[in-house]
């Protein structure tokens, strides 16, 4: 164990990060492949909101119950049990453990499977005047809710792999789900005059298949739950004493998310599936890089907690904070300016997804983009209190983000759609913002306790930082074209075009930073620079 942690003190995390990274690549690209897919299926029209709404409701809830409260509370806990208690106790609190998620995510599943249209109409409520849209989502809702169950069971699988470093595993999963809506949708376009129906039995297959598939990587570890119902467990009351401030936070982000929902679900047709397809690009960077740094660091910060290395804990999140800022910074600033060439270029066919749509998603887009270095970092600053099993402190501060979040949505949705019919960026700016806000009180709380390291050569760092996204962003201003001309060209050329403005971006954007005396020994851990 202790070599163990000395591989991960140096640049075990960077590599582990990387491995991560790559594995989440495939997942998102598939994703995006997913997306694609999904657009010239169904695209933008009523029964698609009906579908991503119906998708949408088991992911609230998996950030309870999969990498969300419960992953919090758990893995630190576990980190704690595998320090000082062996293998065999370890077993333990995984079979108790089991036993107690297992029989809460079966008792949640039947009562919404149960009460569907009343579930339906508390998150869209919007729908009640449009019988046939409310009658789909109960139909869908039945079919996509018992994702939650596979889907958190497999959370759980996954923070164990992780806890013994099996990222590649965990990081692997959901390419099977994007792998099972591309052929529900396939199968749906062939055989079904409305292929949303398709999806949303694609949901259900995609969670069985997510949760089966790392089934046998857990018994090669010999940790293969074997359910017991025993709340009495000290490890089990541990995880339900640290979840008890989390939960409280995932409510009232459920509450917020659920007032975004209401509020698109008012706004015209297509709202929801705007934000869907915006939100899903902005979601490739944040999951490759923000996700997968937050996935290998916590257990190595819970680690150094256990065994009180205070300055290594310190040096592991300024670290992560340091590579966060060297790829959001570019990827938020090519996000807003080549918005709508990337949603032309995977998702324009002219007939589901019409230009109206692309223009519609790219101001969602860019008002995503501007909070993808405060969404990046929360997941690698939260982790910081989980490690040290306080969940109190993040939660109070997204609590205050989180309200924040619902007075900028009503500040922002009403003026937008009213002057421009651009009320559904309004709610992706009010996310941006409070994320940003959520950011700030996470980093200043974690350096007013000596959590973050400062290293050296800070000025200079920032210098590279701005002068290397200056370049950046003339390139793409000076060779994106006019906006019209990408709706004009073929699928084969705009796709040619969108790769070699990236590739030419990266590119240069790695070279100003060599030009400036950055070099890869920087970007390891205690390497120069800071945030």
């Amino acid at each position: 164990m202790a070599e163990s942690a000395k591989g991960q003190s140096s640049g075990g995390l960077l590599r582990a990060g990387a491995l991560v990274g790559a594995t989440t690549l495939l997942s998102r690209v598939l994703g995006l492949v997913r997306d694609v897919v999904l657009a010239r299926v169904i695209g933008a029209d009523a029964l698609a909101d009906a579908f991503f709404i119906a998708f949408r409701i088991p992911n609230f809830l998996r950030r309870l119950f999969a990498e969300g409260a419960f992953n919090q509370a758990f893995v630190p806990v576990l980190a704690e049990w595998r320090e000082r208690g062996g293998q065999a106790a370890v077993r333990e609190l995984i079979d108790r453990v089991a036993g107690a998620l297992g029989a809460v995510l079966s008792a949640l599943t039947a009562a919404v499977v149960v009460a569907a249209p009343l579930v339906a109409l508390a998150f869209a409520p919007g729908f009640a005047a449009d019988p046939a849209r409310h009658e789909a989502l109960s139909g869908m809702l039945r079919w996509t809710f018992p994702y939650l169950w596979f889907i958190s069971l497999a959370g759980f699988a996954g923070a164990i792999l992780n806890s013994y470093d099996r990222f590649v595993v965990p990081a692997f999963t959901p390419v099977w789900l994007n792998l099972c809506l591309i052929a529900a949708a396939l199968l749906g376009l062939a055989h079904l005059a409305e292929p949303a129906w398709a999806l949303a039995v694609g949901v259900f297959c995609a969670g069985a298949v997510q949760f089966c598939f790392q089934l046998p990587f857990l018994a090669r570890l010999d940790l293969l739950p074997r359910p017991r119902l025993d709340w009495r467990h000290p490890g089990v009351r541990r995880i339900l004493t640290l979840m008890a401030p989390a939960l409280f936070g995932v409510s009232v982000s459920q509450v917020n998310l659920l007032f975004d929902t209401v509020i698109a679900s008012f706004l015209p047709a297509g709202s929801v599936s705007w934000l869907y397809y915006s939100d899903r690009i902005a979601e490739l960077p944040l999951g490759v890089i923000g996700v997968a740094l937050g996935t290998v660091i916590l257990p190595s910060l819970s680690r150094q907690h256990a065994r009180n290395a205070a300055a290594d804990f310190a040096r592991t999140v300024s670290w992560a904070m340091r590579l966060i800022l060297l790829v959001a910074l570019p990827a938020a600033l090519a996000l807003v300016l080549l918005a709508e060439p990337i949603l032309a270029t995977l998702f324009h066919d002219g007939v589901e997804i019409t230009r109206r749509d692309v223009e519609m998603s790219a101001w969602s887009l860019r008002a995503y983009a501007l909070g993808l270095a405060s969404f990046m970092a929360i997941k690698v600053l939260a982790p910081g209190f989980y490690a040290r099993q306080d969940l109190k402190t993040p939660v109070t501060i997204g609590v205050v983000a989180m309200v924040a979040n619902m007075v900028l949505n009503v500040a922002f949705v009403v003026p937008l759609h009213l002057l421009w019919q651009v009320g559904h960026a309004g709610l992706a700016l009010a996310t941006s913002l409070a994320a940003a806000l959520n950011a700030g009180l996470l980093y200043g709380r974690l350096k007013g306790q000596g959590l973050l390291a400062r290293a050296p050569g800070r000025g200079r760092y920032w210098l590279r930082l701005a002068l290397a996204n200056l370049a950046l962003g003339g390139l793409l201003l000076a060779f994106r074209g006019e906006a019209a001309s990408w709706y004009q060209w073929g699928a084969v050329e705009r796709v040619v075009r969108l790769a070699a403005l990236c590739v030419a971006g990266v590119a240069l954007y790695g070279a100003v930073l060599a030009a400036l005396g950055m070099r890869p020994a920087d970007l390891r851990r205690g390497g120069s620079g800071g945030h």
